[in-house]
């Protein structure tokens, strides 16, 4: 009898066993799928059922695939290769098909036991699942699943390492604005500027080059970035004067010593403002606010809780494709919470408006 799903409790299951051309080819199954509804037990049965025929006519060729060689057919980005690093160091040498995502998850905290979970899925889990499943559309191993971390286990973590994570930004406004550009040269300003008004992320800005501009309509042309298509975004007619009277520059990369073609504000990386972005604020006398939480959290902020703009188009504006996803993430009150604390307080003196018997005959 071929693999088929039926239901325990609230888990679905597996029977049969696999077949081919109406032949056995394994032993039989009576197994969980750990999968909630019929159809994700299905999946986890075509997916099985595939990976034991392949093992039946290719022999145990899948098995000897290591991760160390699944990393060398994925096609990493430099920033993901540096986290790959560690990993093919510790599991390199075991067979893709035998992680499983209880392993990758004790991984996480051997390779960085002082960080946070976010990191641990960042580093760790995120890049063992890009890898084997890679493999997988490649028929080599079977896909991988890995569950993250839970809010018991980010709270457990940050207790020990005496720091909370997921702190909450605290987004610019016009005043810090004015107080960092008096601070800060000309293009930084500028670039700050920019930023809050665009709701472009740092990286998207240090790109833009002289032939992305396009000042008498007034617009720019951004890269694509987090899911979203390169495309042309409207800018003020104050942006578009200030960007006028910006040459472009060339940025220098000093370790290399070798300079690249003109940018609008002449930085050779995202990191490369970062030094000078700190040393303004400092002088300014204001909080650091680095430049995502100036850019992007103080463009949202602006527009939904200052200026009262509809999600839908606060949204659309700063190019989120779901308008719920940054009213969770991205708005930030600016209430005091004592001032709230007092409105939901109670009077000390509350009026008497018991009515006595007397009353209540006469009334």
């Amino acid at each position: 009898m071929p693999l088929e799903p039926f239901r325990r409790g609230n888990t679905w299951w597996a029977r049969g066993r696999v077949e081919v051309d109406g032949r056995p080819v394994t032993g039989y199954y009576r197994c969980s799928t750990s999968a909630s509804s019929e159809a994700g037990a299905r999946a986890w049965i075509a997916e099985e059922t595939d990976r034991q025929r392949r093992r039946h006519i290719l022999g145990d060729a899948a098995d000897q695939l290591s991760f160390a060689a699944a990393v060398m057919l994925y096609p990493a980005k430099p920033a993901e290769a540096k986290f790959l690093l560690p990993i093919v160091e510790a599991i390199g040498h075991r067979p893709a098909v035998a992680i499983t995502p209880r392993e990758a998850r004790e991984l996480a905290p051997r390779l960085y036991p002082a960080a946070a979970t976010d990191t641990w899925r960042r580093q760790v889990l995120t890049p063992i699942s890009a890898v084997i499943n890679h493999a997988h559309d490649h028929g080599l191993c079977p896909p991988i699943r890995i569950k993250g971390f839970s809010a018991q286990e980010r709270i457990d973590q940050d207790h020990r390492r005496g720091k909370l994570s997921r702190q909450e930004r605290k987004p610019a406004d016009r005043a810090w604005l004015d107080a960092f550009a008096a601070e800060a040269g000309p293009y930084l300003a500028t670039l700050a500027e920019f930023m809050f008004e665009t709701a472009a992320r740092i990286g998207q800005a240090i790109a833009l080059t002289p032939n992305d501009l396009d000042l008498p309509r007034g617009r720019v042309w951004l890269q694509a970035s987090k899911g979203h298509p390169a495309q042309w975004v409207a800018i003020s007619p104050a942006m578009v004067a200030r960007l006028a009277n910006l040459p472009a520059r060339c940025p220098y990369d000093r370790v290399h010593r070798r300079r690249f073609p003109p940018t609008v504000f002449g930085y050779a990386s995202r990191t490369g403002p970062l030094k000078a972005w700190r040393t303004a604020c400092r002088r300014a006398g204001i909080d650091y606010i680095t430049p995502h939480a100036a850019g992007r959290h103080g463009f949202y902020t602006e527009m939904r809780v200052r200026q009262g703009l509809d999600p839908i188009t606060a949204a659309r504006a700063g190019r989120w494709k779901d308008p719920s996803l940054p009213d969770g993430i991205y708005a930030h009150s600016d209430q005091d919470e004592r001032d709230i604390r007092g409105r939901a307080g109670t009077n000390p003196v509350q009026p008497d408006t018991r009515r006595t018997a007397k009353a209540l005959k006469t009334g």
